[in-house]
């Protein structure tokens, strides 16, 4: 039976973003999107409510967010949900929390700090074995797309 887990997002950083390294050397980066949805209730009100998503970007990608994305700025975001679960040490109660793990990110708004309008981001950091824990690596990087050609002289090149 087919599966897919694939999440889109479009929020603003909640606070800025954090980058850890592992003690084998990969950044890690974790941040928080606030994204707002409004709809119209029966008697006609409109309302407005605010969901809140754990993110974090590992990598290249990471180092990036870091880098350029402070609280309050757009981010939009594809990537996968993951369940953390783990026993709290005090109360020896089991917990768990769902986040999302980057694979894609373009940066939104205007271009202040962030680098290039197509702030895309997707590139694998050389050097990582990209088989021994996807979800700890970036995806390789979508080609951009071709800028067009200059508009001079095209009507002596149709053939019609």
């Amino acid at each position: 039976m087919p599966s897919l887990n694939k999440v889109l997002l479009m929020g603003n950083l909640t606070r800025d973003p954090e980058l850890r390294v592992t003690p084998k050397g990969t950044p890690i980066c974790q941040f928080s999107l606030a994204i707002n949805r409004q709809f119209k209730m029966e008697s006609g009100e409109t309302r407005e409510e605010v969901i809140y998503v754990d993110v974090e970007a590992w990598g290249k990608q990471g180092e990036t967010i870091a880098k350029f994305m402070t609280k309050g700025r757009p981010l939009y975001v594809e990537g996968r949900l993951r369940l953390d679960q783990w026993e709290d040490k005090t109360t020896k109660e089991k917990r768990s929390r769902m986040k999302v793990v980057l694979e894609q990110f373009q940066f939104l708004g205007d271009n202040r700090g962030a680098p290039g309008s197509g702030g895309s981001a997707g590139a694998a950091e050389p050097g990582i074995d990209q088989t021994a824990s996807p979800e700890r690596h970036s995806p390789p990087a979508r080609s951009a797309a071709p800028k067009p050609a200059a508009q001079e002289n095209l009507d002596e090149d149709v053939p019609f």
